[in-house]
């Protein structure tokens, strides 16, 4: 299978082919609007303002599946998006990305590109120590570990990068930048 014969639900209950994307770079991201790193918003709505005439497409998933941190309705997420970071890209319907309910695309996802650790730094280590506490072998599956794991796709349908939510936002940037 390729990423093509995936879909993704709408929060109307419709299913978006990627095959419509087909041809472009996509960034397909699980969100949460109450994440400590929620303020990746902002650069992602950048890249999407800077780069769509040229073929970029953003794929945002809300998820509820890390400390809770998007309890709202799939509305109330759109609201609290396009409000506090006048996103112009569509949400999908919030979805599982982990376990047996996970959206069949983020289980390719993972497939494709598993965990390659959180990086240096802080923000880092505080991940690593976190989610040492609940599975001492989280380094060792491709699970999503937490809100804004992102996933860069280019035209031909590769998964040629992911991005963990300590990954600086200029190195996410640059990599879709190489693809359009």
């Amino acid at each position: 299978m390729s990423i093509y014969d995936y879909t993704v639900p709408t929060p109307k209950g419709e299913e978006i082919s990627l095959k419509d994307y087909e041809g472009k770079v996509m960034l397909i991201v699980n969100t949460a609007t109450g994440c400590g790193f929620t303020p990746h918003y902002k650069p992602i709505e950048q890249m999407y303002e800077d780069l769509h005439e040229k073929g970029f497409e953003v794929i945002d998933v809300p998820c509820n599946q890390f400390a809770g941190q998007t309890p709202g309705t799939d509305e109330e997420i759109h609201e609290f998006c396009q409000l506090k970071y006048k996103t112009q890209f569509p949400q999908m319907k919030k979805s599982d990305v982990n376990g047996e309910n996970a959206l069949p695309l983020f289980t390719y996802l993972k497939e494709q590109k598993g965990f390659e650790g959180f990086g240096k730094g802080a923000t880092a280590l505080v991940m690593s120590k976190m989610l040492k506490k609940n599975d001492p072998d989280y380094e060792n599956n491709p699970d999503i570990k937490w809100n804004f794991t992102k996933f860069v796709v280019d035209r031909e349908g590769n998964v040629v990068a992911r991005f963990e939510p300590t990954a600086d936002m200029k190195e996410v940037r640059k990599c879709v930048e190489s693809l359009i």
